[in-house]
């Protein structure tokens, strides 16, 4: 029989009462999965998944310290279970000590819902959407563009049971939608994307008029040679470059003189002031509409996590404050290593300069004293110098340039190099923060709210023809 039959709260304490470990963690992951895909204005597949994972971490004493085994497996039968256990208790055996270990976390009040059914999604929370997206397959005909795309729902109730007494469970909705349009002759080509939790927010017919107004600037075309431009980033290029700067934000790695946050002389940059700008960057496992787990929920350790740390609670965390860099990531251990907070990741980030212009209004305040680009995203983005956080991508569907106030056309793509950290220290304006996909992570991380930027001087390394 299939323990897809039973609950996944059941699973949690039958692997529980299995364990032979002095220690043992178990998280039990339900899946649900919706999606719709679509090209040249017409629906080509949609379908419903359903799956389910375990992890099991054990961890075991002994005179040189405590080790630690993780297992996970998906698909896990009755006859799985017991197997899974012991391969957890074998692989913490043939271990050495885990350097992160602590005390399995204790104390934390049980979850009310944690006995009851997953949550899950369904073809329903389509039922809004579908209609409108065939609306704008048809506006989108009649204007001589081909719409492309998908839009993807998923629901994961995740149920973490200790062998200290914890018991806990997060529900976790997540959906994104992606949207290309082509101009008839696939010349052009522009795209938005949306992060949202139920499709309830979600209008494709706003999505493609803008790409329709993407695509007449688009018929213009100019070639820039590369250089330093002033720059607008919108919030989904800010989402990505702060996404992978969060990443590399561990506070081991800075105070052991790796990264872009280590200081000269040993220690950290907490408390050096990054950006001129009154920038805060927080994480918040309750902020409206990007919600997210508010304990740490974990089946691997890493210089960003612990899975001795499973079930510690998350509260809202200020990274940068006013400017000023306020916390690095830390585990327990990191924290007792390095002599800083405990502040551990939580998946959710949030951009705020205190700006009220948006995008457009930001556009029309731009080129009056020489061009200036506006994009649309960035993608391939690849680390070149951890020590200043370096990266180096690409531009994509869209550089258009900006003169006086308005867009007058649309410019070659290019390969840029920059910092993130140096980006937020030259960035002159920050506009009006909101919700916003990020196209290059968007298959890690999709609950970030960032505002458009203005950098003076964004570097275009070189140009990136036919991209």
């Amino acid at each position: 029989m299939s323990f897809r039959s039973n609950k996944p709260h059941e699973i949690v304490e039958r692997a529980l009462e299995l364990s032979r470990a002095d220690g043992c963690v178990v998280i039990a992951g339900e899946r649900s999965t919706a999606n719709l895909r679509w090209a040249r204005n017409a629906l080509t597949t949609n379908g419903v998944t359903r799956g389910r994972s375990v992890t099991v971490v054990a961890t075991v004493d002994g005179a040189e310290g405590t080790a630690s085994g993780v297992v996970s497996r998906s698909a896990v039968t009755a006859e799985d279970l017991e197997p899974l256990v012991r391969a957890a208790e074998a692989a913490a055996r043939a271990a050495g000590p885990a350097e992160d270990a602590q005390p399995l976390v204790t104390d934390v009040p049980h979850s009310p819902a944690f006995t009851e059914a997953p949550a899950e999604t369904s073809s329903a929370v389509f039922d809004a959407f579908a209609p409108a997206l065939g609306e704008a397959f048809a506006t989108a005909r009649s204007g001589g563009r081909e719409l492309y795309g998908f839009a993807h729902h998923e629901v994961v109730s995740s149920y973490l049971g200790t062998s200290t007494g914890l018991r806990l469970r997060h529900d976790q909705p997540t959906g994104t939608l992606e949207l290309n349009a082509k101009s008839a002759d696939r010349s052009r080509s522009a795209w938005a994307g949306r992060a949202t939790r139920d499709f309830s927010d979600v209008d494709p017919g706003v999505l493609d008029a803008e790409l329709a107004e993407r695509l007449g600037w688009a018929h213009r075309k100019i070639e820039l040679p590369a250089g330093r431009y002033e720059t607008l980033l919108p919030p989904t290029a800010v989402a990505d470059l702060l996404i992978y700067q969060q990443w590399s934000s561990t506070a081991r790695d800075a105070a052991e003189g790796r990264t872009v946050f280590s200081k000269a002389g040993g220690g950290t940059r907490v408390g050096e002031k990054l950006s001129g700008l009154p920038l805060t960057l927080r994480s918040d496992p309750h902020a409206p509409g990007l919600e997210c787990a508010p304990f740490v929920l974990t089946g691997a350790s890493g210089d960003d996590a612990s899975v001795f740390d499973n079930g510690l609670p998350l509260a809202a965390t200020d990274w940068i404050r006013e400017g000023v860099l306020e916390h690095l990531l830390t585990t327990r251990h990191s924290a007792a290593l390095t002599g800083l907070p405990l502040t551990p990741y939580t998946d959710n980030l949030i951009l705020d300069g205190g700006g009220t212009r948006s995008t457009a209004e930001m556009v029309a305040a731009s080129g009056h004293d020489g061009p200036a680009l506006l994009l649309t995203c960035l993608w391939y983005i690849r680390e070149v110098d951890p020590a200043s956080l370096l990266l180096t991508g690409l531009t994509r569907d869209g550089v258009y340039l900006v003169e006086k106030g308005e867009v007058v056309g649309e410019v070659n793509n290019f390969r840029f190099n920059e910092s993130p950290v140096d980006v937020l220290s030259r960035a002159t304006e920050a506009g009006r923060t909101e919700r916003t996909l990020p196209r290059e992570w968007g298959d890690y991380f999709t609950r970030a709210a960032m505002p458009a930027l203005r950098v003076p001087d964004f570097n275009m390394s070189s140009v990136s023809p036919g991209v």
